[in-house]
């Protein structure tokens, strides 16, 4: 568990011996990820919490998770669940509601999450989507659904070719079209939108051709490898049409900037500055 330097022996001080180690290592990385908001929030439009990182620290890590989400909306940011969750109908609506909605009880109504957003898994079929997309609907939220994605070994299923032509990943963004339509703004683009790896750029543009108005969250700028410059045809329809998202590289920026290495929070907002400069350029 990376923390800047400094903030571990912070929060320690501050929190009474007789708490857990999830306890502890959950308030250690809530006070990491404010004050990574603080820093690199202003220049960026959403924050996306990787869920199993929060969810391997038990019952603390969950209410952390929860604490980060409140925070970030606090701070005027949306907040994507990256959940990539995926299952039979009955249990993705379960997800859905503890992710973006609510659930009733005999006892009263139990919130979720509340993210903005949620990462989902399409592989085992459309109606495992289709309550998450009705679900998003209830609440104005949105989906974004793995298409192709950053991670070296996507191709080995994403790229398989089936039958009727094209790849696995071209007939998921079918899908993904298909459920969006409903869903178009006056923006001309839709609340259901695509996971589409940065580190594979030579498939954006027949991304875009298949699904003209998602909304598509790039992954893998920065510590994948994936570079700004080469993502210009995820924003034909527009500014708003790419989600960039950086992690490492800009939470860990401090180690390599010579300016800002014993000022992490400056290293972080400098280069999600870099990063929005950069990117404001594609268009």
């Amino acid at each position: 568990m990376a923390l800047w330097p400094g903030l571990h022996s912070e929060v320690s001080l501050e929190i009474e011996t007789g708490h857990s180690a999830a306890e502890r290592a959950s308030a250690a990385v809530l006070a990491h990820c404010r004050a990574l908001i603080d820093a690199a929030g202003p220049a960026c439009v959403a924050v996306k919490p990787q869920l199993a990182r929060f969810e391997a620290l038990g019952a603390p890590g969950w209410v952390a998770l929860e604490a980060v989400v409140a925070y970030a909306h606090e701070t005027s940011l949306l907040v994507i669940a990256d959940a990539k969750r995926g299952d039979i109908d009955v249990t993705a609506l379960a997800y859905a509601r503890a992710l973006l909605g609510a659930i009733d009880t005999p006892f009263g109504r139990v919130s979720g999450l509340g993210a903005d957003m949620v990462t989902v898994n399409p592989l085992m079929g459309v109606d495992t989507l289709e309550p998450f997309v009705s679900t998003a609907r209830e609440v104005g939220a949105g989906l974004l659904v793995l298409a192709r994605t950053s991670n070296p070994s996507a191709a080995d299923i994403e790229d398989l070719k089936v039958q009727g032509g094209g790849a696995v990943w071209e007939r998921i963004a079918g899908i993904v079209a298909t459920l969006g339509v409903h869903g178009v703004g006056e923006s001309g683009l839709s609340d259901i939108g695509a996971v589409v790896g940065a580190t594979i750029p030579e498939h954006l543009a027949r991304a875009r051709e298949l699904m003209p108005n998602a909304v598509f969250l790039l992954p893998g700028v920065g510590a994948q490898g994936g570079r700004v410059e080469d993502l210009a045809p995820a924003f034909a329809p527009g500014r708003a049409a790419g989600l960039i998202t950086a992690s490492r590289s800009i939470a860990n920026a401090y180690l390599t900037d010579e300016h800002n290495r014993d000022n992490p929070p400056a290293a972080a907002r400098a280069e999600a500055e870099r990063l929005r400069e950069r990117a404001w350029t594609l268009r």
